[in-house]
């Protein structure tokens, strides 16, 4: 890292301290700009003013702030220097912490800069994100890659390369990298052989395999243990920080258990009740989702086993039907407490739709459509919804013009969004539109659900005779 001077430190000690102070006022965009403003003369200043400027951009998102204006985008995308890109980039990060180029931008100018500390955290901060998605991208894993090769944190880099290797398992470019970080990770770890202090060598490295465990997706038990040994001493220490209080509650969920996890729901719930800050309940209801997701699952594997058990199909149903009432509740509560959350919103509307209350999802999924993530998305639900309310013509019209929205008409949504106008034109009677449609469907994917039959159908009774 850049060498700070006594009087740049001090200055950024003035601006991280007023920050403290005004975001104990609630008024958390200008605690966000001082953080921002102190990390100019100290960009290395992990702990002191880029953890804390992460813990305000939850609570932001949490209260329903808004995502940075397009303005906004044009003026932060830019920095002369690797400082200017890196605050830049948080800056845009904070505003939207769910956006994960904000973040990459971020991590890509922190190594530029040799702001060590701030780079491994947001290296780490990327890698737990990527991992967490439905489809992790594979460029983000070889920035990874790169980055924590540039930092010397070989096990992750190659930890990194091999989740990049699983994605493209015929990369041959990919393979001979994660062999060469491989030997860089051997010379690492054995660099007691050269002459080193022996005791510290070891110590090196149980600490990087510590840093390899808490950077894996599966965690290890000793790890989890771990993490709730030293969540629990940090609670001690400050039991009324909120990054204090939410870590434990995470390493409690992560045991992946019964008891943990009641007792990190527990936690949330009894400080909600004193604070009646709503951030904590909601964390509350994840870990509860969570639990019940992970219950469906061994349900699901223990089902697989033993096909004709009448009690473990009972007992699925009714894990299903607790997830989902669980589900509706946190996300009604999460629209009640945060109205401008567009995406608990959407994901409120999805369970009404499921219980069939097509006229309350509808405004919803209105309100949604504003999200440009779920604009399409939320346009096939009202579509959807006006179908099975019998507006058909309504119905055509929304479908129609997400199709003229979307982008590329021949992906997964392209196909759904033609197929749904297909069943609605053929509600409607008007067969010649429904067959169109189905065999544009059929030359493109002909096993897509069962436009082969339709057609067959359809093609069936325009060539049989009519009665006489």
């Amino acid at each position: 890292m850049p060498e700070e001077n006594s009087q740049a430190l001090a200055k950024a000690k003035a601006f991280f301290e007023k920050a403290r102070k005004v975001a104990e006022t609630n008024n958390i965009d200008y605690a966000i700009d001082m953080y921002l403003q102190g990390l100019r003369y100290s960009p290395d200043a992990l702990e002191e003013g880029h953890l804390p400027l992460c813990e305000l951009a939850l609570q932001r998102q949490g209260r329903g702030g808004k995502k940075p204006s397009m303005v906004e985008k044009m003026k932060h995308l830019r920095g002369k220097t690797p400082l200017e890109q890196m605050l830049n980039a948080e800056y845009l990060s904070v505003k939207d912490p769910e956006h994960l180029p904000f973040a990459e931008t971020m991590l890509k100018a922190a190594v530029a800069g040799g702001y060590t500390k701030t780079a491994g955290w947001i290296a780490n901060l990327v890698f737990q994100k990527n991992n967490a998605v439905e489809k992790p991208s594979v460029q983000t894993y070889i920035l990874l890659k790169d980055c924590y090769a540039a930092l010397g944190q070989f096990d992750k880099a190659v930890v990194a390369c091999q989740r990049a290797a699983r994605l493209r398992p015929n990369d041959g470019d990919l393979a001979e990298e994660f062999k060469n970080l491989s030997a860089e990770m051997t010379m690492a770890r054995g660099k007691y052989d050269q002459g080193g202090d022996f005791r510290k060598a070891i110590k090196d490295r149980e600490e990087q395999e510590k840093l390899q465990d808490q950077a894996s997706v599966v965690k290890t038990e000793d790890y989890r243990i771990t993490a709730v040994e030293d969540a629990r001493k940090k609670i001690a220490q400050n039991p009324n920080l909120p990054a204090n209080i939410f870590n434990l509650a995470d390493a409690l969920s992560d045991m992946e258990n019964d008891q943990t996890e009641n007792d990190a729901i527990s936690l949330l719930e009894n400080i909600y009740q004193a604070k009646k800050d709503f951030s904590y309940k909601q964390r509350a209801g994840e870990i509860r989702i969570k639990q019940l997701r992970r219950k469906i699952r061994e349900a699901k594997v223990c089902l697989e086993t033993n096909p004709d058990d009448v009690q473990i199909k009972t007992a699925l149903e009714q894990l299903s039907g607790q997830l989902h009432n669980a589900e509706l509740e946190h996300y009604q509560l999460s629209v009640q407490n945060y109205p401008t959350n567009l995406a608990a919103k959407y994901e409120y509307a999805i369970r009404l739709v499921r219980d069939e209350k097509y006229n309350e999802s509808i405004p919803l999924f209105q309100e949604a459509q504003k999200d440009p993530r779920r604009k399409i998305a939320s346009m096939n639900q009202i579509g959807y919804c006006f179908f099975m309310k019998g507006w058909l013509a309504d119905a055509i019209d929304v479908f129609t013009k997400a199709l003229e929205s979307h982008e590329i008409r021949d992906d997964a949504t392209g196909k759904e969004l033609r197929y749904n106008l297909a069943l609605v034109y053929e509600q409607q009677g008007d067969t010649e539109k429904a067959l169109e449609i189905y065999r544009k469907i059929a030359q493109l994917d002909f096993a897509y659900k069962d436009v082969s039959q339709r057609v067959d159908k359809m093609r069936s009774q325009k060539t049989e005779p009519t009665s006489q």
